[in-house]
């Protein structure tokens, strides 16, 4: 099989193969791939995350030292000492598991802190555990919209939103379009029981921030909740780290912000802040919550030291936006389209889906690791090489990928 002939689409349902079929077929795509050189994916690290990373190559089984910028650990907190020295006491004095669901054995006092100081770091009454951010969002919409409801959602929202609303009637915006939506609002304005606006607070396939300010004020007028997903803004915009709504002085006004606990702070998991009336139903009509065993402990404690961490070390942040004001301004003058990014998200589009695969082998091959994003994670025409930065990067690391993203790109003819 010539695995450059086909996308990751062309298997996702193939009419004539059963299940076991379409595994064998997908097999010999993936091994073609990989001869390739284009087995990005599930590459295999030995240090864990950091600004570099000791990375075992795919295709010939050397451990490489590489220029890690894939990571969406921004603020580098997964190795913070106070986050290692708290989950290890979590893990010695409660062990390595819950050893039950949340509603019935498997809350401790270290989960109520957390919950607490979520609640509080979001402007919120209170908020609801869950062990991944796929599932706070997911499990979250499931619970809270029937057929009787409309969930209006940004585009580009995450795919964990997306799957959460297949219970629902849904209607789509225009990405960040504010006619788009007020559109939308106007077609579901006293058709539904419950209205729910969802978008990301940052989007994490472009790096650009939801313009949350107009759509509150929109959604509001039209008698619509709004929900937004914190996941890539946590720790990361707004003057104190806590996300979308400190940047547009909205604390306190969004009806349900949601977020995961493994990006920006570093560990894993997700979570619910709103209000204390929403957070008990869920805790009993939320099926991803009632029927997961509780967050570990050792997760828990990390997350509380990682959430005390953001609000006394900003030089952390601040170490952060350095590096993106430099690697933004010096990235645009090597011509390379980068969209509307404006945080620690870059974009380099290329649009071209072949030509992004070759690209992101010959940065593997130089020592820089970024990932590829090809239909049908974006339309072919937006294919991309999507690069993120960490407060650790050293100006040494950002020159270095600067010089590699130069090189690759004149290479290929894209810049």
């Amino acid at each position: 099989m010539d695995s450059t002939k086909y996308s990751l689409a062309d298997f996702m349902d193939i009419p004539d193969l059963d299940i076991m079929g379409r595994a064998e077929l997908f097999a010999q795509y993936a091994e073609d791939s990989r001869q390739r050189g284009h087995a990005h994916f599930r590459r295999i690290s030995l240090t864990g995350s950091g600004p570099t990373m000791q990375v075992v190559d795919p295709l010939t089984g050397k451990v490489n030292e590489m220029i890690y910028m894939a990571s969406n650990d921004y603020l580098n907190l997964t190795k913070h000492p106070r986050t290692i020295a708290a989950g290890r006491a979590a893990l010695e004095k409660y062990g390595s598991g819950a050893g039950s669901v949340p509603l019935l054995g498997g809350t401790t006092d270290l989960h109520i802190e957390l919950e607490q100081k979520v609640a509080k770091f979001k402007g919120c009454e209170d908020a609801i555990l869950y062990t991944s951010g796929f599932g706070s969002n997911c499990g979250t919409l499931l619970a809270m919209l029937t057929d009787k409801d409309i969930a209006i959602l940004d585009l580009l929202v995450h795919a964990s939103i997306i799957d959460g609303c297949k219970n629902t009637n849904v209607r789509h915006f225009r990405h960040n379009d504010m006619q788009s939506l007020e559109r939308a609002l106007t077609k579901a304005k006293d058709k539904y029981r419950t209205k729910l606006v969802v978008v990301d607070g940052v989007y994490s396939m472009d790096g650009d921030i939801a313009k949350l300010d107009e759509i509150v004020q929109l959604a509001h007028a039209y008698g619509a909740y709004v929900m937004v997903d914190e996941a890539h803004a946590s720790g990361v915009i707004g003057p104190n780290g806590r996300g979308t709504p400190e940047h547009f002085g909205l604390e306190g006004q969004i009806d349900i912000v949601a977020g995961t606990f493994s990006k920006g702070l570093g560990v894993v998991g997700g979570f619910i802040a709103t209000n204390k009336e929403l957070v008990q139903l869920l805790h009993f009509y939320s099926r991803a919550y009632m029927f997961s065993t509780a967050p570990t402990p050792q997760a828990v404690g990390s997350l509380i030291a990682a959430l005390d961490v953001i609000e006394t070390e900003p030089e952390l942040r601040k170490q952060l936006w350095d590096n993106i004001i430099y690697f933004r301004e010096n990235i645009l003058k090597l011509g390379y389209n980068i969209g509307n990014a404006e945080t620690a998200i870059f974009p380099l589009i290329i649009a071209d889906g072949l030509k992004v695969r070759d690209m992101c082998r010959h940065c593997h091959e130089l020592g820089l690791y970024i990932n590829p994003v090809q239909y049908p994670a974006v339309p072919e025409r937006l294919s991309r090489l999507r690069i993120s930065l960490m407060s650790a990067h050293t100006r040494e690391h950002l020159d270095k990928a600067l010089e590699i993203l130069e090189h690759v790109g004149r290479e290929f003819d894209v810049i």
